[in-house]
C-alpha cells in the first residue's frame, strides 16, 4: 500500500540519518582524525551524494522494498544481488545496535550514572520499545517518526545557537590544523571519511520503501536529494561548533560515554542546554532504530520472499500488512550486537559493510538502460571508487572480517539458500 508522500519519506530519511551519526560517530571520527573530521563530514557528504543520485534513479526506475538487493538481482547478478542484502543486514544491524547503545548513553549520562551492564540493559529495552512500534504498521511509525525528527531538529539548533560564542572563542587554537596533513599522511581522513559516511546513508531508507511511497519515479529522488541538502548543513555546522569549542581531542574523549554533544554543551555555560542535547539525542536515537528496523525487515521480507531467506519471515500480519516475523528477527539481531557493549566496534563494522553495500548500488546504477538514467554515468563511477577506496581505511581487523562475512554469506547462499528457494520451506 503507497501510503508515503515526499513529506514523510524526507522525516523518514531524516529520521534515519540524524541520530547516531551525529551525537555518536562525529566523536569517534575526530579521534580519529582530529580538527580534520570537519573536513572529513564535507568529503562523505560529497560521496553520499553519488550514492543518493545513484539510488535515487534506481529506486526510480525498479520501485520496490529490497532496495540494492532487488537492484543487484535485476542489473548485476543473483550471488551480487544476495551480497547487497546480505551487507545491508550486517550494516544497518550494527547501527541499530549503535544507535541503542548511544541512546542508553545519553541517558545515563544526564542521569549521572554509567557502567556497561547499565547501558547494555537499557539499550535492549529501547530495542523491544521500538520493536514494539515497527510491528504495528507503517501509519502509527510515520507519526512517531515525525515526532523524533522535529525534536532532534530543535536540539540540534539550539546546540549551534548556544555554541557559536564558544565556537568563535576557541576556533584560533582548536581549528588551527584544520588544513594541514597529519605526519602519518591522509589515512586518518580517509578513515574519517569512511567512519562519517555511514552518518549519511539513512536516505537508502526512502528507496528500500519503494513499494510504501507515492508517484516513486517522482518521489524518490526528490526526497533523497532534499534530505542529503538538509543533512549537509546540519552535519557541517555541528561539527564546527563541537570541534572549535572544545578540540578534537576533547570531543573524542566525551565519545568515551557515548555522549559526546552533551559533554560539549555542559561547556557553553547555558542553564538546561546539556539537557535538552541529551533529550534531542535520547529521541533521536529513538528515531534511528525506528527507521533501521523498519528498513531491515523490508530487506529481509524481500530476501524471504525470493527464499535467499527462511520464507516463513515473508508472512504479513495484521490490518496494515506489517512484516512482524521479520522485524522480530532482525530485532534478535540487533540486540545481539548491541551486548557487545562497544559503540566503537559496531560504527566500525557498520561503515566497512555499508560501503561494500553502497559499491554495488553504484555498479548496479551503471547497468541502467539510457533510458532509464536520471544523471550521468560518472555519477555512479565517483560513488563506486570512492566507496571501495574508502571501506579499507578502517581497521583492517574489520575489513578481514567484513571479507570472511561476504564469504560465509555467499555460501549460505549456494547452500542452504537453494533450500528454500527449490522447496519453499520456511
Amino acid at each position: 500500500m503507497r501510503v508515503v508522500g515526499v513529506p514523510g519519506a524526507v522525516l523518514m530519511g531524516l529520521g534515519s540519518i540524524l541520530g547516531t551519526g551525529i551525537f555518536v560517530s562525529l566523536g569517534i571520527a575526530a579521534g580519529v582524525a582530529g580538527p580534520s573530521v570537519i573536513l572529513a563530514v564535507a568529503v562523505a557528504a560529497g560521496v553520499a551524494t553519488c550514492n543518493g543520485l545513484s539510488s535515487a534513479q534506481l529506486a526510480a526506475s525498479h520501485p520496490v522494498s529490497g532496495g540494492t538487493y532487488e537492484y543487484g538481482y535485476r542489473y548485476l547478478n543473483p550471488a551480487l544481488g544476495f551480497t547487497a542484502g546480505w551487507m545491508f543486514l550486517c550494516a544497518k544491524s550494527a547501527s541499530a545496535a549503535t544507535a541503542a547503545l548511544g541512546f542508553a548513553g545519553y541517558v545515563l549520562v544526564a542521569l549521572g550514572q554509567s557502567g556497561m551492564t547499565a547501558r547494555i540493559v537499557l539499550a535492549l529495552a529501547a530495542i523491544g520499545l521500538v520493536t514494539g512500534v515497527v510491528a504495528s504498521g507503517m501509519h502509527r511509525s510515520n507519526r512517531t517518526n515525525a515526532v523524533i525528527v522535529s525534536l532532534t531538529l530543535a536540539a540540534l539548533l539550539v546546540f549551534v545557537l548556544t555554541g557559536i560564542p564558544s565556537a568563535l572563542d576557541g576556533a584560533s587554537l582548536h581549528l588551527r590544523s584544520l588544513f594541514e596533513i597529519p605526519a602519518d599522511g591522509v589515512g586518518g581522513l580517509l578513515h574519517a571519511t569512511a567512519l562519517m559516511f555511514v552518518a549519511y546513508t539513512g536516505y537508502g531508507r526512502i528507496a528500500t520503501l519503494g513499494e510504501e511511497i507515492r508517484d516513486p519515479r517522482r518521489s524518490i529522488p526528490k526526497a533523497i536529494v532534499l534530505t542529503l541538502l538538509a543533512t549537509m548543513g546540519i552535519y557541517v555546522t555541528v561539527a564546527f561548533v563541537a570541534v572549535a569549542a572544545v578540540g578534537a581531542p576533547g570531543l573524542a574523549e566525551a565519545t568515551l560515554a557515548a555522549a559526546p554533544l552533551e559533554v560539549v554543551a555542559r561547556g557553553f555555560g547555558v542553564p538546561g542546554v546539556a539537557w535538552l542535547v541529551a533529550a534531542g539525542a535520547v529521541t533521536a536515537m529513538l528515531g534511528v532504530l525506528l527507521n533501521l528496523l523498519l528498513g531491515l525487515s523490508r530487506v529481509l521480507l524481500a530476501m524471504s520472499r525470493r527464499g535467499d531467506m527462511p520464507t516463513g519471515l515473508a508472512r504479513l500480519d495484521g490490518e496494515h500488512a506489517s512484516p512482524r516475523r521479520a522485524v522480530i528477527a532482525v530485532a534478535v539481531l540487533v540486540a545481539a550486537l548491541a551486548m557487545t557493549g562497544n559503540v566503537g566496534l559496531t560504527w566500525s563494522f557498520s561503515a566497512f559493510t555499508v560501503l561494500v553495500y553502497y559499491a554495488l548500488t553504484n555498479l548496479a546504477a551503471l547497468r541502467l538502460p539510457a533510458e532509464s538514467r536520471l544523471y550521468p554515468r560518472w555519477v555512479p563511477v565517483c560513488g563506486l571508487v570512492s566507496c571501495l577506496g574508502l571501506a579499507f581505511w578502517v581497521e583492517p581487523a574489520i575489513w578481514l572480517a567484513g571479507l570472511a562475512l561476504i564469504g560465509a554469506g555467499l555460501l549460505w547462499h549456494k547452500t542452504s539458500g537453494n533450500r528454500f528457494r527449490n522447496t519453499g520451506e520456511g
